[in-house]
């Protein structure tokens, strides 16, 4: 089963990301959440540029990926997992309970720490809000990403189909939470307290600082609660909230694609890392 699994690893990701994007595009063509504000086919075609390009860097620098970690990991006995005769399920849900708590701890980061602010950026400052954004990223951070992914691996030891899942998942749940879908009101209610919805984390790519900095999670809802993070709707309305950065709204520096990579060194951080120390003063003068 792992022989098969790590043989195809790359033809099972890449068919079930196709499947969710061609799913979640035509959604959004028959049941938009809102109107475009900058043209879908420039943006398309940069977003999903910058996806090619990350993915081929990714298979250069580490070739092997996530799965090969974890098998390797599994033949050494590493981490925490690979110490314990679980049930496979048992196993399986450890694993991507962790591995979500982990990708929500390191989108906290992303907004804490200005430098890493500075690439994680690239994200948010899209104009638009759709599936594609959900996998627009700078390739260092896409780098920094997997060597969290690898630490996790060795200090959990996840089975190697434990990752594949959660890859898959992953990567479905943030096209489909980013999607311009509408979900009906009583679904959205529902679902939300389960998983991220689009509506739940539109919110965080509001252009006002302190929307953008609730609503972190990308698969589970339980965290944002657990932490204090969450935001229930954006005070316009989702039809008229403003979506990106405030600093950088023109289209040439954050819609084409050489304009996204430099978007790092561009310019002062500005306000939105979270600032502790006011957030800290906030719940004392409560």
């Amino acid at each position: 089963m792992d022989e098969l699994v790590i043989a195809h690893e790359a033809t099972i990701r890449l068919g079930f990301f196709l499947g969710v994007f061609v799913l979640m595009a035509l959604w959004e063509v028959l049941s938009p959440r809102r109107r475009p504000a900058v043209s879908k086919l420039l943006r398309w075609g940069n977003n999903l540029g910058l996806v090619v390009f990350n993915s081929i860097l990714l298979r250069l620098i580490f070739p092997a990926a996530a799965v090969g970690l974890a098998a390797f990991a599994g033949e050494q006995g590493w981490g925490l997992l690979n110490h314990y005769s679980l049930p496979l399920w048992l196993s399986l849900a450890i694993s991507l309970f962790v591995m979500d708590l982990v990708i929500y701890l390191q989108h906290v980061l992303m907004h804490a720490i200005p430098i890493l602010w500075r690439l994680h950026r690239v994200h948010h400052a899209d104009l638009d809000y759709d599936v594609t954004t959900g996998a627009r990223f700078h390739p260092i951070e896409i780098i920094l990403s997997m060597l969290i992914k690898f630490v996790t691996i060795v200090a959990l030891g996840p089975t190697i189909v434990a990752v594949v899942i959660f890859e898959i998942v992953l990567n479905a749940m943030a096209m489909f939470n980013h999607a311009n879908v509408r979900l009906p009101l009583p679904v959205d209610r529902v679902l939300r307290q389960l998983v991220v919805t689009p509506d739940m984390h539109r919110v965080h790519h509001s252009v006002d600082h302190d929307e953008a900095n609730r609503n972190f999670g990308f698969n589970l809802a339980l965290w944002d609660r657990l932490f204090g993070t969450y935001r229930d709707q954006p005070r316009a309305g989702h039809e008229e909230m403003i979506i990106g950065i405030q600093d950088h709204r023109t289209p040439r520096d954050v819609t084409w694609i050489h304009g996204i990579l430099w978007l790092p060194f561009r310019g002062p951080v500005g306000n939105y890392p979270i600032n502790r120390s006011r957030s800290l003063k906030g719940r004392l003068t409560k």
